[in-house]
């Protein structure tokens, strides 16, 4: 097993900001404003002599209520899972009366913890240091995380002072396995749901939109299948996002669309589809993941409800047919058992070999039954199909013409093509090749003898005249 570093400290001491220098990522979110880190979020330290596993956390303010209890709760998970603890400090603000309660915290966790001093750029340390050292957890180590001033150093002493780790061992980012991005909007139930699949509190779910701000990639392993489960922040109209931090969440989220392998798309039952959910949708379907639709809180919907509820979702999402739908309660558990099925079975859709002799007959079937239409007198020739990619399946059919074929007879193709290889899950993309006419362009070019030929039968013309 790989070490483990947690960083603990106040909000806005520069947590996440060292957790990206020794990641040597951009992964956490960074900005000048408390309380923005909330999850844990775990990452493989790049930065010295071996591999290890770093924790970022969230800023232990103090206060008890709300979700700062949450939060403090996961930061108390983080520094059980720890062997060594950078205590980390704002040498700006100097010693304060919450540092105290942290170290006094600490302490009696019986951690291996360094005292780490960030922000000491443009300052006098040496005057500034004896109020840490008054913690009686060591000797302080000075840093600038956002310089990488002291970091090397910090994070050597750190390892010399932990047992040699196996370099063998598998980091967790070097197998991700089926990667889920867990999406919708704020507040539906998508944390609760991170949570009940994995079995544990792992991320925080409160009652309150925007709690979750970052996106969390969390390994875990089923009936001897690895997944990455990756909860994302809720995404919102664009005219209602007003401070920058939910504008990188939103980016996060999105990146965390693209990078997975299957998305979860959580819909709230109790308050029905709305034109921000339409747009999401159809976000992931033009990135082309694997989909699985999960309708959350329909345990508290009578059968009225629940059938007016999925009219709508069918008239406001009817380009979503591909996809396999799911009526679960996150809370309660109902319906969550299943979901791991139905992405193993849109990932196995999305990813699957198609032979090229099966999608050509495939094609030639549907030509047979229903043929192209005309475009300038002449018929639309579809000729042969094949494989042109996974994640999604991409069909490429090579023909004449094929520039002009409608979007209806499109749609046909593609509906034809996904029941007759029952790809269940996973949107399908078609591309069409039109073939080079070898004879094009040569029409009004002549050989040498052709055209002294027409030279001797133009002059014999002349001289008849």
């Amino acid at each position: 097993m790989l070490p483990v570093v947690a960083l603990i400290g106040r909000p806005n001491v520069g947590k996440s900001t060292l957790f990206n220098r020794l990641t040597r990522t951009r992964d956490a979110l960074v900005a000048d404003q408390p309380g923005l880190t909330r999850d844990r979020k775990y990452g493989v330290g790049r930065l010295g002599s071996q591999p290890y596993v770093v924790v970022d956390t969230g800023g232990i303010s103090g206060d008890r209520q709300g979700v700062d209890i949450l939060m403090e709760k996961q930061v108390q998970q983080a520094i059980g899972e720890a062997d060594l603890v950078f205590f980390m400090l704002d040498a700006k603000d100097g010693l304060t009366a919450g540092d105290q309660m942290i170290a006094e915290g600490l302490r009696r966790t019986g951690k291996s913890i360094t005292v780490v001093v960030n922000k000491t750029e443009a300052l006098d340390y040496n005057s500034i240091s004896g109020d840490f050292f008054s913690l009686g957890l060591g000797e302080p180590v000075p840093i600038a995380a956002a310089h990488g001033r002291g970091v090397h150093g910090l994070i050597d002493q750190a390892l010399d002072s932990l047992p040699a780790s196996d370099t063998s061992a598998q980091g967790p980012e070097d197998d991700p396995g089926v990667q889920i991005a867990v999406v919708g909007r704020p507040n539906v139930g998508k944390s609760t749901l991170v949570n009940r699949l994995l079995g544990e509190e792992r991320v925080i779910a409160f009652d309150q939109p925007g709690t979750t701000r970052d996106s969390i990639f969390i390994p875990f392993e089923r009936d001897g299948r690895r997944y990455t489960l990756i909860d994302t922040a809720g995404v919102r109209r664009r005219s209602r996002i007003s401070e920058v931090i939910e504008k990188f969440s939103v980016i996060k989220t999105l990146q965390a669309i693209e990078q997975a392998n299957v998305v979860l798309f959580v819909v709230d039952a109790q308050q029905g589809v709305s034109d921000q959910d339409a747009g999401l949708a159809g976000h992931v379907v033009d990135s082309g993941r694997a989909l699985v639709v999960v309708i959350n809180k329909w345990d508290g919907l009578s059968g009225d409800q629940r059938e007016r509820v999925k009219s709508e979702m069918q008239r406001r999402l009817p380009f979503l047919d591909f996809a396999d739908w799911r009526f679960i309660s996150a809370l309660h558990g109902s319906g969550v058992g299943h979901l791991l099925t139905a992405v193993d079975a849109a990932y196995q859709a999305a990813t699957c070999d198609l032979k090229t002799p099966e999608l050509t007959r495939i094609l030639e079937d549907a030509v047979t039954e229903h043929q192209p239409p005309l475009v300038h007198g002449r018929r639309i020739k579809l000729r042969y199909a094949h494989q042109g990619g996974r994640n999604p399946p991409i069909v490429v059919i090579h023909g004449n013409q094929t520039a002009d074929v409608p979007a209806s007879y499109q749609r046909y193709l593609m509906n034809r093509f996904r029941s007759v290889l029952k790809l269940r899950g996973t949107p399908l993309r078609i591309e069409f090749k039109t073939g080079e006419n070898p004879f094009a362009g040569r029409g009004n070019k002549l050989t040498s003898r052709q055209l002294k030929k027409r030279g001797r039968l133009m002059k014999f013309v002349r001289k008849r005249k």
